[in-house]
């Protein structure tokens, strides 16, 4: 959220997506750090999976607002 809140502070799309990309990759941390915490108990196969999807989802999300924004000029 806070990667997304900076780059939108930016003005403008390039930087914006930069930051986009940056929190999609944290969202991947968060699915790896899911399958870690599964692998060691911390998990049920339930609630595993409830987080994978959701990173999944906001992965998915920030993929369309990136190619939205490619293809857009924002105003400042």
């Amino acid at each position: 959220m806070s990667n997304i809140a900076e780059g939108f502070d930016r003005g403008t799309n390039k930087e914006f997506i930069q930051f986009l990309v940056i929190a999609r990759g944290s969202a991947s941390e968060v699915k790896s750090l899911a399958y870690a915490g599964h692998d060691v108990g911390h998990f049920t196969s339930t609630d595993f999976e409830e987080i994978k999807e959701s990173c999944t989802n906001v992965s998915n999300i920030l993929n369309g607002f990136i190619r939205y924004l490619k293809n857009s000029e924002r105003k400042c």
